[in-house]
């Protein structure tokens, strides 16, 4: 189902030249940690929406997130007995002309062919295959284009790489003019810094 802005608040006719979007999957409160990171907060403050790709398990996070801007949550397999209506098992939305799928589970990129993974996105988006796909589960950041359609995992704040707890990773989306561009950061004592390795990608 295609959901458009005028859900989340945002209307086409009044979408800003550049509209950034809040990437951040498994979070895993209240198990991992009391209460998100401040410095996440801090970085979504001026955020036009926020996109959380699953595995929150409570909906405290979200409360607070939605504090912030419009939340849209993709079911993950922690989230099961979750019923909200700002939970999905998967979405698709219209945002500055850009279609956005997300779901919390995706085959790897880097372990599956392009052919397998655009196969698994047709089962779950039959209409419009999604320009950018946002997913979680792994507790792995990356970038990866597959075919036309840029993948990106924001990885996990509070469990990075499925580690122990510590500062981990959360993702933007950028969009002006239907152009999109995508990056990673690290959460650090001080905010955020730009990943080291994962470099931003533009389609």
């Amino acid at each position: 189902m295609l959901n458009n802005l005028p859900d989340a608040g945002l209307r086409a006719a009044s979408v800003p030249p550049t509209l950034r979007i809040g990437l951040i999957a498994d979070t895993h409160m209240p198990g991992s940690l009391a209460a998100l990171w401040p410095q996440a907060y801090a970085a979504f403050c001026a955020v036009d929406m926020i996109l959380h790709a699953g595995d929150l398990h409570t909906l405290e996070v979200v409360d607070e997130l939605g504090k912030l801007a419009p939340v849209y949550v993709a079911r993950g397999n922690g989230d099961m007995d979750i019923v909200d209506p700002r939970m999905q098992d998967s979405w698709l939305l219209e945002v500055g002309g850009v279609h956005i799928g997300m779901i919390h589970h995706l085959p790897s990129p880097v372990r599956k062919s392009s052919d397998h993974i655009r196969r698994y996105v047709d089962k779950h988006f039959c209409d419009i295959r999604p320009q950018v796909l946002i997913y979680g589960h792994t507790h792995l950041e990356g970038l990866h284009v597959v075919g036309d359609m840029l993948c990106v995992n924001p990885g996990s704040p509070t469990l990075p790489r499925n580690q122990s707890l510590r500062l981990g990773t959360i993702g933007f989306l950028d969009i002006a003019a239907g152009q999109v561009t995508a990056s990673v950061h690290q959460l650090t004592d001080h905010g955020i810094e730009a990943h080291e390795s994962v470099l931003p990608l533009t389609i």
